[in-house]
């Protein structure tokens, strides 16, 4: 059989898709991946618990959602539990995300125009087609176009969460992928909060929220430490947006984007990267799943799951996550390979992008914010639209698995030997096949048959009577 050319020796000069992260951003991602998928687990149960509750003990759960909490005055913080947890506690999410769209762009995928290309495509095209097809699909009577936005956007840790579950392997190259896009798509979904879900603005509010930033902006730049002065901070510029009518998630994600997250001197880490290590597993671990045990309780029966396949709003939600996510990513990526020459890593195929753009179908918690945004004024469509977005992210997940269980084995291959130390050094043996001293510290003496004697006490005449 022939010998193949090692894949870490490119033939061509064209760019390559998917190909070997480099050791730190590697590390990075497999850091917070690790949490996302811890928090992603713990989605899946907070959805499963939510589901139980809202159908087992409807009264209770209703009870506890609307029971309220905080101080009337001076800024209308007298909330709904429901109401804390979309607001309150989601804000703690887009401040991750913040960070991490900080840190993208100044020292992760989005930083190079020729890396960020593939997942800034790719993520649009995921946002456009679902757009797309839910309006089409809801431009007849009885359609509600308000809800357009509500497939658009993928979870990460309810993917990585899936993945989990089901024991499914997939390459750091195609992971590290997955949370660029989620990225991009977060911001995506911010700005179309921001833009389409706000209302009723009172601009004094937004005045000193825009200033409580500006405050926290000249702390961070100045280099003043202490949780003591940048929680209350932070706190009231939050509570100063939702004074204001835009939604009060937008002042987590401006404190994140004003931290500073590339390294200066010596630094190990930036205060960025610092703080969304100590924050990130308060998102994934609390926030997220708490949001999902008060956001996923739907009425599920027969009658309700027929309405979900049978009218326009919750249908279009369905499509848009399934197919539209699915083909615009996978579109997005195809063209980006057939008009930037650029050629896929060969030891992974189309096929493999295929089945991650289903993965990336999975929406959840942002698709289930923007369904209490868009229908507010309409509980019971609400419910639908959310009911639609656990199914249409089940659907995903289902197929999903099926497609990444065809490659598994092959998967968990690159994956041993992405993570293969021969020498114990803490650095995968990938990063270092081109260094001398790795080789001479991995060489294997040549197992020659007049050495054999060495192998066993008995020696060659113990061997010869065998």
């Amino acid at each position: 059989m022939a010998s193949q050319p090692p894949v870490n020796e490119p033939t061509t000069r064209r760019r390559q898709l998917f190909g070997r992260l480099p050791l730190p951003e590697r590390t990075f991602i497999t850091d917070a991946l690790r949490t996302e998928t811890v928090g992603g687990v713990l989605l899946l149960v907070a959805a499963v618990a939510a589901l139980i509750w809202a159908n087992v003990w409807p009264e209770a759960y209703e009870t506890v959602l609307d029971h309220t909490v905080g101080p009337s005055t001076p800024l209308h913080l007298d909330l709904t539990l429901e109401a804390w947890a979309t607001e309150g506690l989601l804000t703690i999410f887009f401040f991750v995300a913040g960070i991490e769209l900080k840190r993208e762009f100044v020292a992760g995928e989005l930083r190079s125009p020729s890396a960020a290309v593939l997942p800034v495509i790719a993520a649009v095209c995921g946002v456009a087609l679902p757009a797309v097809l839910f309006a089409v699909t809801n431009s007849g009577s009885g359609g509600h176009l308000g809800g357009w936005a509500i497939p658009t956007a993928t979870d990460i840790a309810f993917a990585l969460g899936v993945l989990a579950v089901v024991g499914s392997h997939l390459p750091s190259a195609l992971r590290a992928f997955l949370l660029t896009l989620a990225v991009v798509d977060d911001l995506i979904a911010i700005l179309i909060i921001a833009i389409f879900y706000s209302s009723g603005i009172k601009l004094w509010a937004l005045g000193l929220a825009l200033a409580g930033l500006v405050l926290f902006w000249f702390l961070h730049r100045r280099g003043v430490h202490g949780w003591y002065l940048y929680v209350p901070l932070a706190f009231l510029i939050w509570a100063l947006m939702h004074e204001s009518g835009v939604h009060a998630t937008v002042a987590g994600v401006a404190m994140g984007l004003i931290l500073r997250c590339h390294r200066v001197g010596d630094e190990e880490q930036s205060p960025g990267e610092h703080i969304e290590h100590q924050v990130r597993p308060l998102s994934a671990g609390l926030a997220v799943p708490v949001f999902a045990l008060f956001a996923a309780g739907v009425t599920v029966s027969g009658p309700a799951l027929g309405e979900v396949f049978t009218q326009a709003t919750p249908l279009g939600i369905i499509l848009g996550l399934l197919v539209g996510k699915t083909v615009g990513i996978f579109g997005g990526t195809w063209l980006v390979a057939r008009f930037t020459r650029a050629e896929l890593n060969p030891q992974l195929k189309w096929a493999d992008m295929f089945a991650l753009s289903v993965l990336a179908g999975i929406g959840f918690t942002v698709s289930l914010l923007i369904s209490e945004l868009a229908f507010a004024d309409d509980p019971a469509l609400a419910d639908r639209s959310k009911a639609a977005v656990l199914v249409g992210s089940l659907l995903c997940a289902l197929l999903a698995t099926v497609l990444l269980k065809l490659r598994n084995r092959h998967y968990r291959e690159l994956c041993e030997e992405e993570d293969r130390d021969l020498d114990d050094d803490g650095v995968p043996d990938v990063y270092q096949q081109d260094d001398p001293a790795w080789r001479a510290r991995t060489a294997k003496p040549v197992n020659h048959p007049a050495n054999r004697a060495t192998d066993g006490p008995d020696g060659p005449a113990s061997d010869t009577n065998r």
